[in-house]
């Protein structure tokens, strides 16, 4: 199946693109903010900074969120289509380059795509429409598998497919790469879609069995309304064997090793050999299954459930997650319940933003290469890597000076700093597309065998050493990430621009800025996550019971703080759900402003600098929908709570005189510290 329409290039740090006032559908002014005089910092700390930003931004029609990096992904963007449209008229652009070219040429050529309507649909659903029996049946659900998920490194735990695959080094074993599964099925973003009992989800669930019969109608198959009844039966099922987004978070609950053997024993009621060898994993031994309820669930819902709701499940989803290289009618319905309905984006965006979408999901390599090659500057990457080892340092002076900890615990973060990879600007080795068949009139059958091409290349790399410097995504995404496993970080080419990285400004900024997200994914080292896993990546306890505990009760305090936030008065942010993320945005800030008054001792003024380039790094709106559901299904609190962990360092308490009775207020025995 291909992969869901999205927007690529607009992922916020992290997952946290999101955010915080209600906005009306216009252009965006992305002015740079300044302090506002009628909010106090203690107050509103992000409200203080961003206030002019606020006041002039409103979210694009097409966007169901804006921030300062969806701002800069816009800007990026509009110059890497520059570069891809200018490849026919080079005469010296690589067979590569001409790949991507033909595969956006290809998605933009509308005529050619509404020419041939639903035609290109017709073999998956022909194959679908023929499985006479069960192990046709698990036959047809391997095939259908995909390497389109990442449960540490991107937080992305959402298929349509019935499972999801994602090939890594195993948790407990860092020098071999293991298939690990993870539920899957829904069409809904989460399992609390169908489950939850109110009435903006009952509203929903109606929304979406309407949007499967649509999209039914639209292929030309019979009874839509019947058909689209049973999809959504089988995949409220399906949500009651899913685990919680923060079940899903937590690793040790992911760590659960079975033999090829166990499948039949422990998830009777699928043929799993059929299954397994339809995938290409008929000869894997050994599997991690993240999430074990789910395998058992799909397996007993196939024995449960008739042939006729699973090959209508089938179906669905091979025209849903298809919908973005079909007929405009097809795109339209697809977004109007994805966009409009779910997010409350009132805009479809332009075609050649998706066609950009289309090849950076199908091609991401390529296109880095493309951008990286013209607009990353070799004094950016120096200059990064300058300002990674100062946080790195002022990381090791933290843990010297933590009175708590013993020097068994000591010793492995310090180990666990030493052996840190930080990939900055774009990976060492850049992923071949070489065997990937790109057609100028096929932008369907492009993106099907992308989809298909990345599965086989990730299966390949069971049969390979463990790279501990592979990259997960791509130079041209505004973005960053740490990488527990490979105890890795990498800095994409694209977040090293103003506002979060400008060669030529002060200290401060940089530091409070980009300084803060080397400080965060530094820190996702230590978290409540990264912290079970050494030095080598191996997931092991390496905490003395003692240090376990007061760590635990530290991030008991922050969780706590979190949860008392609420965004809207029957939704709170969930404070153990967004713990990692809090942890590393605490420590992060710290350790980056420990490395800055290590470069400039300047006094208050410096630091005011320091703090308004942190929190104007944040600025950012959503719409209601897309803020309600990044607080229930995202593992990032929204950015301006991210903001407000300002309250728990002294120094910005002294840089803007916060008193007590200011909102922000804590005193100083309720600020958490763990780092």
């Amino acid at each position: 199946m291909h992969a869901p329409i999205k927007t690529v290039l607009s992922l916020a740090l992290i997952g946290a693109l999101q955010a915080v006032v209600p906005a009306h559908a216009a252009q965006a002014d992305a002015s740079a903010a300044v302090p506002s005089a009628a909010v106090r910092p203690g107050d509103d700390f992000f409200g203080y900074a961003n206030a002019d930003w606020l006041k002039i931004t409103s979210i694009p029609a097409d966007r169901s969120s804006w921030s300062s990096m969806a701002q800069l992904a816009e800007e990026t963007n509009q110059r890497i289509i520059k570069l891809i449209e200018a490849v026919p008229g080079d005469k010296h652009a690589s067979a590569e380059a001409q790949k991507v070219s033909d595969y956006y040429r290809a998605f933009m050529d509308e005529a050619a795509i509404e020419g041939k309507g639903a035609a290109p649909l017709q073999p998956a659903l022909k194959k679908i429409a023929a499985i006479q029996d069960k192990t046709e049946l698990a036959h047809a659900l391997g095939a259908s598998l995909r390497a389109d998920v990442d449960p540490l490194n991107a937080t992305e735990f959402h298929t349509e497919n019935i499972l999801g695959l994602w090939v890594a080094q195993g948790l407990n074993d860092p020098r071999h790469n293991l298939p690990y599964l993870l539920q899957g099925g829904l069409g809904l973003p989460d399992r609390a879609y169908y489950l939850d009992d109110n009435e903006r989800m009952h509203k929903l669930r109606t929304a979406y069995q309407a949007h499967i019969a649509a999209m039914f109608k639209l292929a030309g198959l019979s009874d839509p309304e019947t058909r689209a009844a049973r999809v959504y039966e089988l995949e409220r099922k399906l949500a009651l064997t899913h685990a919680s987004r923060e079940d899903s978070a937590d690793v040790l609950k992911a760590n659960n090793t079975w033999s090829a053997a166990d499948f039949a024993k422990k998830a009777p009621g699928m043929d799993w050999n059929a299954f397994f060898k339809s995938a290409g994993l008929g000869k894997q031994q050994t599997f991690m299954l993240w999430h074990p309820t789910a395998v058992v669930g799909v397996a007993a819902l196939l024995k449960e459930c008739t042939l006729e709701a699973w090959k209508d499940f089938l179906a669905f989803h091979a025209i849903n997650t298809a919908a973005g290289s079909l007929p405009q009618a097809f795109v339209e319905q697809h977004f109007d319940f994805h966009g409009r309905t779910l997010g409350g984006t009132p805009q479809l965006p332009a075609r050649w933003k998706r066609g950009l979408d289309a090849v950076n999901g199908g091609m991401p390599d390529a296109v880095g290469k493309l951008y990286v090659g013209k607009y990353f500057p070799p004094e950016a990457k120096a200059k990064l890597q300058q300002m990674v080892a100062s946080i790195v340092q002022a990381f090791h002076r933290r843990v010297d000076k933590l009175e708590w900890m013993a020097p068994a615990t000591r010793k492995e973060a310090h180990a666990k700093l030493d052996a840190l990879y930080v990939g900055v600007g774009y990976p060492d080795k850049f992923t071949s597309y070489a065997q990937l068949s790109v057609k100028p009139d096929d932008a369907f059958g492009n993106a099907e065998r992308a989809g298909k091409l990345h599965y086989w290349q990730q299966l390949a790399k069971l049969h390979q050493p463990v790279d501990g410097k592979e990259w997960c995504m791509p130079p041209q995404l505004v973005n960053a990430v740490n990488m527990p496993m490979q105890n890795a970080l990498n800095f994409p080419a694209a977040i090293l621009q103003p506002p979060f990285f400008d060669l030529k400004g002060t200290d401060a900024q940089n530091y409070g800025a980009i300084g803060s997200i080397i400080g965060h994914e530094i820190s996702h080292s230590f978290d409540d996550m990264g912290s079970q896993f050494d030095s080598q990546g191996r997931l092991r306890d390496w905490w003395t019971p003692a240090d376990a505990a007061h760590f635990k009760t530290a991030a008991g305090a922050l969780a706590a703080q979190y949860s008392a936030y609420k965004p809207y008065p029957d939704l709170a942010i969930n404070g153990q759900l967004t713990l990692s993320e809090n942890l590393s945005d605490l420590a992060g800030l710290a350790a980056s402003y420990d490395a800055f008054k290590a470069v400039n001792p300047g006094g208050e003024e410096a630091d005011r600098a320091f703090f308004l380039g942190y929190a104007q790094s944040w600025r950012s709106m959503a719409r209601e929908p897309a803020l309600r559901r990044q607080v229930m299904t995202d593992g990032h609190a929204p950015a301006r709570w991210r903001t407000y962990t300002v309250r728990n360092l002294d120094a910005w308490y002294k840089a803007f005189n916060v008193q007590p009775g200011q909102q922000l207020y804590l005193a100083p025995q309720e600020r958490v510290r763990v780092w």
